[in-house]
């Protein structure tokens, strides 16, 4: 069963997806249209810092949150995801509660002082197909796409992601989410 492409999915490579950029990732589409699609891998933490990446935020300073790599484009551009209870200020909605974009004040205000739920993951790069791209790479089966989770992106361990996923869409498929990681992906 697939679900129809639009914002706020899950796309999930297929086990024969050998690109090293989306081999065994979790992509959540944050913009899908005529324009074609946007989105940000959720499963590749990187060893930097967002207090790296942002050195003249002092609310950074002490905080120890990992970038995710969120793609092959723009690798030096930063992009934020949040989780709120309340659309801020330059965002885009990509699912209930979910919401790309934001500033430092959105930043700040999270970790300083957020509501029982409210988080953020940071992401450099992102990934883009476009007009038709993602069509084809879906029906020449490198995609199965399945909706988003808010609870699988920000509470789930993201080295765990693709495989827990894959094991729900067919039973078919646990030997694949069983095997380690591909090594080259760290």
């Amino acid at each position: 069963m697939t679900t129809p492409l639009s914002k706020g999915i899950f796309l999930i490579a297929t086990p024969g997806l050998r690109d090293p950029n989306f081999r065994q990732t979790v992509v959540l589409l944050c913009e899908y249209g005529e324009q074609g699609a946007l989105g940000v891998i959720v499963n590749r933490p990187t060893e930097i810092s967002i207090s790296e990446v942002l050195p003249q935020a002092p609310v950074l300073e002490s905080q120890c949150h990992r970038v995710f790599a969120g793609g092959p484009v723009q690798r030096n551009n930063l992009l934020i995801l949040f989780r709120l209870e309340h659309k801020p200020p330059d965002t885009h909605h990509v699912i209930d509660g979910v919401y790309l974009g934001g500033d430092m004040e959105t930043l700040d205000r999270v970790l300083k002082q957020p509501s029982p739920n409210e988080t953020f993951r940071a992401f450099m790069g992102y990934s883009g197909w476009a007009p038709g791209q993602l069509e084809n790479e879906i029906e020449m089966g490198s995609w199965f796409t399945k909706p988003a989770d808010p609870v699988l992106i920000f509470e789930k361990d993201p080295s765990r992601l693709w495989a827990d996923i894959l094991k729900t869409i067919d039973e078919k498929f646990s030997i694949y989410a069983d095997m380690p990681l591909d090594p080259s992906l760290n």
